[in-house]
């Protein structure tokens, strides 16, 4: 979870310093669609605590923004993409189909042109009509200029994109219905799975990304959003005191799943909280911890409908049409949340038809929250 951190901002004096490169490595495996995302970390290394005086010094100097950015945010960028997995999108405010998770992350800061490049590599699932669950590895670097502007109490953290240094690598891992051959329907794109690497993985990495920093954390939305613009989201969550990982809309097809998370419960007493609603069929809920929900993840990735190869911790079923408010008092740890629309796992199956297009789909609408 990105706390707040409070710093000597406005007392520091930016040292001039020549033109260098720095480097860093993640000390575990790290990143990929998050990348563009990624610098979206920096504004945890920021607490202001809503002082008039710093927006009138930070907001009219690139310069000093670019100091702060590169002496207090970049270490923090792959430990925070490392974090959880990374929703796709066909557009803008579009539900979910899918998520990219970050494996491998590194860095550099070029203080001579004021630029970042992110380097990073993982896994991924996503679903797409005909080709149905599409399974990929991605790896590529991407360079962004990142800045930032004080508001009040917030701090917004951009990172615009400036050009891709290396790929991005997509390669596809599982296709669930390969014999379709919809060139016809993407001219000049090809299969679905290049679609899906080139546009949609792809297109996420170019987007840029704003993160608005307060008290209550960071919220991340792809595009670049000037204050006082607000990320979008399903649920109001500005009154809340509970610390907010994801507020966001998933579309899970029949026969399929969404890893969603994992979450960090830090200390006993914690607990996670989920508001649902689901205009669909009636699917299942399942909170696993993360070391059973990697091993899940990846079967599911690589073409395997198999029931979770560890312990439900909790979890049940999640009726239609009507919020749903859960409390999962969890030890210290880290879980995932699974919305599973298959028969293989869980309570509930979907709905057989004879209609071979048939699609029971479930749209989902949820906030998880951590708090007392």
């Amino acid at each position: 979870m990105l706390a707040p951190v409070t710093t000597r901002l406005a007392a520091a004096t930016p040292a001039v310093t020549p033109a260098k490169t720095r480097h860093k490595k993640a000390k575990k495996p790290a990143s990929t669609a998050r990348a563009a995302l990624s610098v979206g970390a920096i504004a945890a290394a920021f607490s202001f605590a809503g002082c008039p005086c710093l927006e009138s010094i930070v907001n009219p100097s690139p310069g000093l923004q670019w100091w702060l950015f590169s002496n207090f945010g970049a270490s923090r960028m792959c430990p925070e993409m490392l974090k959880k997995g990374v929703p796709l999108r066909l557009a803008d405010r579009s539900p979910a189909i899918g998520r990219f998770f970050p494996q491998q992350c590194s860095y550099q800061v070029d203080d001579s042109r004021r630029t970042v490049a992110v380097s990073f590599a993982g896994t991924g699932y996503g679903y797409m009509v005909p080709a149905k669950r599409i399974g990929f590895n991605v790896s590529g670097t991407i360079e962004l200029r990142p800045g930032i502007q004080l508001a009040g109490d917030r701090a917004y953290v951009f990172g615009q994109f400036n050009r891709i240094v290396a790929g991005p690598t997509f390669q596809v891992t599982f296709i669930e219905n390969p014999v379709v051959d919809i060139a016809a329907n993407f001219p000049g794109v090809g299969s679905a799975a290049n679609l899906f690497g080139n546009q949609i993985v792809a297109g996420e990495l170019t987007r840029g990304f704003t993160v608005v920093n307060s008290d209550k954390g960071n919220d991340f939305t792809l595009g670049i959003l000037r204050p006082p613009a607000m990320p979008h989201h399903p649920y109001d969550t500005t009154t809340s005191e509970r610390f907010t990982f994801e507020n966001e809309t998933v579309e899970v097809h029949q026969g399929e799943r969404d890893y969603i998370g994992p979450f960090e419960v830090p200390e006993a007493g914690k607990s996670l909280f989920l508001t649902l609603n689901n205009q669909g069929p009636a699917v299942d809920v399942m909170i696993v911890a993360r070391y059973v929900g990697d091993a899940w993840r990846d079967q599911y990735q690589r073409g395997m409908l198999a029931p979770p190869p560890g312990p439900v911790i909790a979890g049940g079923p999640l009726q239609p049409n009507f919020n749903d408010v859960r409390r999962y008092a969890l030890p210290p740890g880290s879980y995932y949340v699974v919305i599973d629309n298959t028969a293989t796992a869980g309570l509930v199956s979907p709905p057989v038809s004879i209609l071979p297009l048939a699609d029971a789909m479930a749209r989902i609408s949820y906030v998880a929250q951590l708090g007392e």
